[in-house]
């Protein structure tokens, strides 16, 4: 397939906002995908180069960028550097300078599809010595048989701004509307996907193998599954009225990890399917000791105080969270693993059998006092019993607990009443905290004016409509150091018109890419008519009062695990039920 064919179907997506639009067009476009490419799109569509779990990045700066698009079109850098100022986006630059061949009487053979992802996956796995010579080289080899639209894409994919305005779920009802006409087959590439984490590859096996292979998909070790996700209540006596008796486990406020032991081999993955393996020897040291030959489960690390016993916040935990220096601050700040459900075992998959089974068998393999232990956890249908135990474990300085229905299976990547959290947080009046996207910044004004950035707009996702709707202005609780830092961010993702996956009645001074997720807090939500947090055509949207930052960005949160419209709408009316 030439590359010149999804080069102009993003051009189509990158001009329009309407979602019904971009369904249309990226349905036609795999439609027009061979099935020996469609996985290959796939991972460029989700601006990656394989799936999230395998942490495989093409490793470019905007520098190295310059130089490619520099050899490949004979022009000298400083133009390159001043045409990129004054367009702000590299891709632009590629597409003008395009063309521009030393040779000018060889035109040089057509780009395909396997072709450019080869190319950006041989980019990602070069290194040692002469590797940024070696990666520019090989983009600078694309670029050089590109086409000005084929270049523009190019440029900014290697970058990480492809800026498409296309999530998961816009492609799985376009490979449904590919395949059969209509969105009919979205819940079994939902499944599948959910129970590998591989879009790429169920898209593949849907094309080549049909429908039917798509029921065959089952949990494998190695590949992980996409996490189940709580909703919230704001009361035990609320939760034991919805669920019944359930068993009531404690909220521990650290890294969820997901881990996998296949054989000899671990891997840890975060709640986000990034490959974190290599950060938590320990961890990783205690799984190999498991008489288990294949495992899966999942529970949450937190960093403790060895002589004491102590669990640190989530602040300090975070602390683990890095590249080097990793056996150092193993040593200082040891983790321990609270594990809470089971997945897999040797063979056996428990995502279907009721909660009450796996933590059963949780229990006969993870023993209290361990670095892998149970979470700690009752059973109750006693909302009194319910709170005396929430007392105990926020005393503790945990976050609160967590009620898990007894009869329910593992929702992998669903979010449901199965499971409901209850934070010390909740009580009354709205000072839970919620997490929301950046999606636009409004520049300094007064003290502001030398950050050139005095407030940022904020949403919410809507799964429903896969968009993200604004729901306040923030402009407290980041230091003058934090926001000097956030403006740096944001300009790297800033684009000149609304996120296609943005639905905003409020225009920011500067538009970015649904990219970053912060927690804030609120007074309370309120009912505005300016924000788009659930305004329909005779009701207000939804709004924070007073919302400020309470932590930095959260790179261990995608876009689309902050809040959603719908928990704001519950929380909204749990604040005149108290």
């Amino acid at each position: 397939m030439k590359f010149a064919i999804v080069a102009e179907h993003f051009e189509k997506l990158e001009e329009t906002t309407k979602r019904l639009e971009m369904f249309e067009i990226l349905s036609q476009l795999f439609k027009k995908t061979p099935h020996s490419d469609i996985d290959k799109l796939i991972y460029i569509c989700q601006e990656r180069i394989k799936p999230a779990y395998e942490g495989i990045e093409i490793g470019m700066a905007e520098r190295m960028l310059e130089k490619a698009i520099a050899r490949a079109t004979g022009t000298d850098i400083k133009k390159v550097k001043e045409l990129y100022k004054k367009k702000g986006d590299l891709g632009l630059v590629a597409e003008a300078l395009s063309g521009k061949f030393k040779n000018k009487l060889i035109k040089p053979k057509e780009l395909t599809l396997a072709e450019v992802y080869d190319g950006f996956l041989k980019t990602a796995k070069v290194s040692g010595v002469g590797a940024v010579d070696q990666k520019i080289s090989i983009i600078a080899g694309l670029l050089s048989r590109a086409n000005p639209k084929e270049a523009k894409y190019i440029a900014r994919f290697v970058i990480g701004r492809l800026r498409l305005g296309i999530g998961d779920p816009t492609i799985m009802d376009s490979l449904s509307k590919a395949k059969i006409g209509d969105r009919g087959l979205r819940e079994k590439i939902e499944r599948a996907y959910n129970l590998c984490s591989d879009l790429g590859f169920v898209a593949k096996t849907l094309f080549e193998k049909g429908e039917k292979a798509l029921d065959k998909f089952k949990v494998t070790p190695g590949k992980p599954i996409r996490m189940a996700l709580a909703e919230r209540l704001p009361s035990s006596k609320d939760i034991i009225k919805k669920i019944g008796k359930c068993a009531v486990e404690a909220k521990y406020d650290g890294f969820r990890l997901q881990c996998h032991k296949v054989g000899n081999k671990v891997f840890l993955f975060s709640r986000n399917l990034e490959n974190m393996t290599h950060m938590f020897p320990e961890i990783v040291s205690e799984v190999k000791k498991l008489r288990q030959k294949n495992i899966i489960f999942e529970g949450e690390a937190l960093a403790y105080n060895d002589a004491t016993g102590e669990l640190y916040p989530f602040q300090v935990t975070i602390t683990r969270k890095r590249k080097y220096e990793i056996e150092k601050i193993a040593e200082e700040l040891p983790l321990r693993m609270f594990v809470f459900d089971l997945l897999y075992v040797n063979g056996k998959d428990f995502t279907p059998e009721k909660y009450i089974t796996r933590r059963k068998k949780l229990e006969s393999i993870f023993k209290k006092g361990e670095i892998l232990q149970p979470s700690a956890m009752i059973v109750t249908d006693d909302p009194k019993e319910m709170e005396k135990f929430f007392e105990q474990e926020v005393s503790a300085g945990l976050e609160g607990v967590m009620a898990k229905r007894l009869d329910a299976p593992y929702s992998a990547g669903a979010r449901n009443y199965n499971w409901i959290k209850l934070k010390r947080s909740y009580r009354g009046e709205l000072s839970d905290t919620i997490d929301v996207v950046i999606v636009g910044y409004l520049k300094g004004r007064g003290m502001r004016a030398k950050f050139g950035i005095g407030a940022i707009l904020v949403a919410v996702y809507d799964k429903k409509e896969d968009v993200f709707k604004t729901i306040a202005k923030v402009g407290s609780g980041f230091s003058e150091k934090q926001w000097v830092e956030l403006r740096e961010m944001l300009d790297k993702i800033a684009i000149k018109h609304r996120p296609a996956r943005v639905d905003s009645e409020i225009k920011p001074d500067v538009w970015v890419e649904p990219k970053y997720v912060i927690t804030v807090r609120a007074d309370e939500i309120t009912r505005s008519p300016l924000h788009t947090a659930g305004k329909t055509e005779k009701e207000m949207g939804y709004a924070l009062r007073f919302p400020r930052a309470v932590e930095f960005i959260r790179f261990d949160k995608t876009p689309e695990d902050a809040n959603t419209v719908n928990e704001i709408k519950k929380m909204y009316k749990m604040q005149f039920e108290h």
